[in-house]
């Protein structure tokens, strides 16, 4: 055979190939015998992210003042649940702050800590799955 002859061998073998592809991706399988066997998907329903828990930790030097500033600052607490929260970390030992998605609380617990890592305090905050 020809060079010609081959290419356009090879040409209709992958887009036969390619055909049968797409079909068996979205109607089923193929079975033993090389036929579809249509195939029932159930969609898939979406589902609620998954929520953690926001944790501020006590420690002996960061300030009552600052703490109650990040909880207004950062988690946009008025000032009066911002103070109870912070009267719990420092009664508790930990107070929560509230219930975010993950990337949410994350992102949160880490503006915690840069600010109170260019404030001088070594205030921490951490994230538990609810």
């Amino acid at each position: 055979m020809e060079a010609a002859c081959w290419v356009k061998l090879f040409d209709s073998l992958v887009s036969q190939y390619i055909r049968r592809y797409f079909i068996i991706s979205m109607s089923g399988t193929v079975s033993n015998q090389g036929e579809i066997v249509s195939q029932t998907e159930e969609a898939a329903e979406p589902r609620e992210p998954e929520e953690y828990r926001v944790i501020l930790l006590n420690d002996d030097f960061t300030t009552m003042e600052f703490v109650v500033s990040v909880l207004m600052t950062i988690f946009h607490k008025s000032l009066p649940e911002a103070t109870r929260i912070m009267v719990d970390v420092h009664r508790k030992g930990k107070g929560i702050v509230g219930e975010y998605s993950y990337d949410i609380a994350a992102t949160k617990i880490n503006q915690v800590h840069g600010l109170a890592r260019q404030m001088g305090f070594p205030l921490k905050c951490t994230m538990e799955k609810v």
